[in-house]
């Protein structure tokens, strides 16, 4: 199998299909398309909780992991409240590795404004580097919370930030020298790097699920901007019709990528937003994106149908309905 997320066909054949016994409780248990499970715990209130496991290089992987669980959270609408944390060290790993992974966990966590509550730490044989795994859960009212597939025909799609945002600071520091052979400079690939700095989605879909302006929420990882669309239409039941012109391309994301011959709506894309929300209401949800300093823009709408149709600058059409292999696994392939 490929490095990355597994694709739909094994996951249902030999991972959604075996789940255990069967609970009432579940609103939303393990599902494509889905970023959380939710279990009703009584009172009009839903338990949401997440996982998600990070690789990433030790400079970063603690602070990363809480980030990137939280914001699968944020996009049903829920704040993180608690944390588990699953420690995985390689043999021969110092204690200085322990120790800027738990300041990282640390120092994430006061960011979000949640409790580490437990989990557990080992030295592991068979791996390589740190692995960190995230639990994130908190609570909300059972009639707002957001679902990924509520998305409806005639809704408006808004994106935040740009794509592949997350894939641009990881190739701007996996591959810095492959890009400086490339050409890129300095300067681009030292901007490329902060990226990282806005992982977090809280601040947008909090604020979206606050005010009730949205349908559905996403927050497209590995495979990008695209396999984030897909994995609306396929949720939701419906298609998706968006324009390229429309699609937010930092500039640096616009250099790495054409030095690469990349695709950066395929690149992975933690930090950007994807929400769905109804026209009369797409004015407002713009304005409070954008007044809380972060970018936005309206992509293109919900239609019958099913996939991801996209309209290319040049007036050409391309569907999409098939899980999306990300960028950054074939540029491990190819130079890593």
């Amino acid at each position: 199998m490929k490095v990355g997320k597994l694709p739909p066909s094994l996951l249902l054949k030999y991972v959604l299909s075996r789940l255990g016994i069967s609970d009432p409780a579940v609103i939303m248990g393990p599902r494509l398309g889905e970023d959380a499970a939710i279990i009703d715990i009584g009172g009009g209130r839903v338990l949401v909780i997440h996982s998600d496991p990070i690789t990433e290089a030790i400079e970063r992987i603690g602070w990363l992991a809480i980030h990137v669980a939280s914001n699968d959270l944020a996009v049903r609408g829920v704040k993180p409240r608690w944390f588990l944390v699953t420690i995985l060290l390689p043999q021969g790993a110092d204690v200085g590795v322990l120790d800027e992974i738990t300041k990282q966990l640390d120092r994430a966590a006061k960011e979000v404004g949640a409790m580490i509550v437990g989990g557990h730490t080992e030295v592991s044989p068979g791996i390589e580097k740190p692995i960190v795994i995230v639990s994130a859960a908190g609570i909300c009212d059972k009639d707002k919370v957001v679902m990924t597939s509520g998305a409806r025909v005639g809704d408006v799609v808004i994106m935040t930030k740009g794509a592949g945002i997350e894939g641009t600071a990881i190739i701007a520091s996996d591959f810095k020298e492959l890009l400086l052979s490339k050409g890129v400079s300095t300067d681009v690939i030292e901007r490329a790097q902060g990226f990282f700095n806005e992982i977090s989605v809280l601040p947008e879909a909090l604020a979206l699920s606050r005010e009730g302006l949205v349908t559905s929420m996403h927050d497209p990882t590995e495979g990008g901007l695209l396999n984030g669309l897909i994995e609306i239409a396929l949720a939701s039941g419906k298609g998706i019709k968006v324009f390229e012109e429309r699609v937010i391309v930092r500039e640096e994301t616009k250099v790495i990528t054409k030095a690469l011959s990349i695709d950066p709506l395929k690149l992975i894309s933690s930090g950007t937003l994807i929400a769905t929300v109804p026209r009369n209401l797409v004015d407002r949800a713009v304005s409070i994106i954008k007044g809380l300093g972060i970018s936005a823009s309206v992509i293109g709408e919900v239609v019958h149908g099913k996939g991801v149709t996209v309209v290319r600058r040049d007036g050409s059409s391309a569907y999409y309905e098939e899980f999306i292999e990300d960028e950054i696994g074939r540029l491990w392939e190819a130079y890593g």
